[in-house]
């Protein structure tokens, strides 16, 4: 069942997601676009029910105030303007909408239906991978978080054995992460599975790298590159399947907002990419892709895994690469995994793990002056992953952590505990 659709323009708001998500709330699909989107671009959307013109801080580009195309104005979609008042649009506000005007302008004058929901979300993109990828094959990054297993399930069921899942370890894993992913998907979801220990070359490519956005582009690359590489080796591999969500689009910056940060399959590309990209999470948020995983049946455990980045602990060993830090990260993290579900708080906190920045402090073991590295704890709780609370911890639990992390992790003699939301942090440290 084709859903109806709302386009959000955006003309330099930093309320785009706000209005994208109240929509959805309402039960009716939503997609951010850019302010200069043509007739003809516009046409290509499928039921599109209205336009809402979203303006703001960001309008003025080059020195010039941004404006939708001319023809746009005549298209004769329903059009509402918020936030600038020089539009050329007939109905004009100059504050976010609230609910009762948002409702009126969707329901009763676009005559938009609700019926955003993920199962027809599902039956929709099953129809596009098929569309899209025929009779041939889909090589996917099987990393075993939350949007690739998301993604991996919804092929399976769009496209069945024609999908190729590739799990990399790039050495950057959480501990006894690869071995849990080969364990889930080949052994109990007998999943067409490769394994691929990159370990060594991923952290060759990495040595001496310090600044967080090469780390990422030099991990991004390298996947493709590995990608690749197992492609050749089989047949009719032409697609490359990808968890690319709606957080990661918007982070890596649009025609009128900054890039926060380059994420690994969005800026980290290189140009000359061998496979065409099949990516059907790309418009979901992260609570929305949660969603999808329960109604393709994916187990309780799998849907609510704690979010992994796809440079994995690579971004969390703060600065160049260095094998003792990246352990100190890895055995931190699997305390602080491990004293959290003892406490229940696995299933109360959204994202939880450690960081491990690039410079000792001075500290006391075994009676005698040491330098060791610091392990900095960050806790948060989030809907869409674009902005993030700081959760309240219970001091004798973080002093537990802290007690096992400094006995456990010889290299740590601090743990500290961090306290930013999100924003001004974003939620990872790189």
């Amino acid at each position: 069942m084709k859903q109806d659709m709302i386009v959000i323009l955006d003309l330099g708001s930093t309320e785009n997601t706000v209005v994208a998500r109240a929509i959805r709330d309402l039960g009716v699909y939503s997609e951010i676009h850019p302010h200069d989107i043509t007739v003809s671009e516009l046409g290509k959307l499928e039921n599109v029910k209205g336009i809402i013109l979203n303006g703001g801080e960001n309008r003025v580009v080059d020195g010039k105030e941004i404006d939708i195309n001319e023809e746009l104005y005549s298209c004769g979609i329903p059009m509402i303007s918020i936030d600038h008042p020089t539009s050329k649009c007939d109905k004009k506000y100059d504050a976010l909408l609230d609910e009762a005007t948002l409702k009126s302008f969707i329901f009763d004058e676009c005559k938009a239906e609700a019926n955003w929901n993920m199962k027809n979300f599902i039956e929709d993109q099953v129809e596009i991978i098929r569309k899209q990828v025929g009779d041939k094959k889909v090589l996917l990054a099987l990393s075993g978080g939350v949007d690739s297993s998301v993604v991996a399930a919804l092929l399976i069921k769009a496209i069945g054995k024609q999908l190729v899942c590739v799990h990399v370890n790039h050495g950057l894993m959480r501990k006894n992460e690869s071995e849990s992913v080969v364990e889930v998907f080949r052994n109990q979801l007998d999943a067409n599975l490769i394994y691929v220990d990159a370990t060594e070359r991923f952290l060759g490519k990495l040595e001496n790298v310090a600044d967080p956005e090469q780390k990422r582009k030099i991990i991004g690359s390298e996947f493709i590159r590995v990608f690749e590489e197992e492609a050749r080796k089989l047949e009719g591999i032409d697609f490359l399947g990808q968890g690319t969500i709606y957080p990661d689009i918007i982070e890596s910056g649009t025609k009128t907002a900054k890039c926060v940060k380059s994420h690994h399959n969005v800026g980290g590309l290189p140009e000359d990419l061998q496979f065409e990209l099949v990516e059907p999470l790309a418009q979901l948020f992260k609570d929305e892709v949660r969603a999808c995983g329960v109604e393709l049946g994916l187990p309780e455990n799998m849907v609510y895994r704690q979010p992994f980045p796809g440079p994995g602990l690579g971004v969390r060993c703060l600065g160049a690469i260095t094998r003792d830090r990246l352990e100190a990260v890895r055995e931190s993290d699997a305390i602080l995994r491990e004293e959290f579900e003892k406490a229940g708080l696995n299933k109360k906190v959204w994202q939880y793990f450690t960081v491990v920045p690039d410079f000792k402090a001075v500290g006391v073991r075994d009676n005698a002056r040491s330098m060791g590295y610091m392990v900095v704890i960050r806790a948060v709780n989030t809907i869409d992953a674009m902005t993030a609370s700081i959760e309240r911890i219970d001091y004798d639990i973080l002093e537990k952590v802290a007690d096992r992390i400094t006995a456990e992790v010889p290299s740590v003699n601090r743990v500290c505990y961090e306290l930013t939301k999100k924003p001004v942090a974003t939620i990872e440290f790189e």
